[in-house]
């Protein structure tokens, strides 16, 4: 049996977004882009042709890899689980490096949605993996590159 892999609304539209415009117009555009290239005549020594057979070969492996994942996915809607306080995969939780005493604000999401500048953290990061479980008001010392940093947990949203 092969585990779900839990992924926000958010990222499966968009996973879904992504497939669509690679079968429905980059895979059109690079088929014009073959045909076009082979006009050319020798495919030997044709660099656009050979450029274009590289992306279409790019663009299908993306198009397989998605499917695979689409059909493995788990989605969670985080507004419609109670919010018990408690941190969770989709939440956004708020915590205080309490050695800092900055404020930091994360979105717990799927390994493929993770993008640290948007404050959207996988839930296999480590951060991620000290907080999950833990409550509002609750601490958490979370080993990283830096050494551990103690943190505390200040607001869970379902958001």
């Amino acid at each position: 049996m092969v585990k779900k892999i839990p992924i926000t609304i958010l990222g499966f539209k968009k996973l879904k977004y992504e497939l669509n415009d690679l079968k429905n117009v980059k895979r059109k555009k690079i088929i014009n882009n073959i045909k076009r290239a082979r006009e050319h005549g020798d495919l030997k020594e044709n660099a656009e042709y050979h450029a274009a057979r590289e992306e279409q070969s790019f663009c299908e492996g993306r198009i397989k890899e998605i499917e695979n994942k689409l059909s493995n996915l788990n989605v969670i809607d985080i507004t419609k689980v109670p919010n018990k306080k408690k941190v969770v995969f989709g939440v956004t939780v708020t915590i205080l490096n309490i050695l800092s005493k900055k404020f930091f604000t994360y979105k717990i999401v799927g390994e493929d949605e993770s993008n640290f500048k948007n404050k959207l953290i996988s839930i296999k990061s480590p951060i991620s993996r000290g907080l999950i479980g833990k409550y509002v008001g609750e601490t958490s010392s979370i080993k990283t590159p830096n050494g551990k940093i103690k943190y505390k947990i200040l607001n869970v949203e379902h958001i």
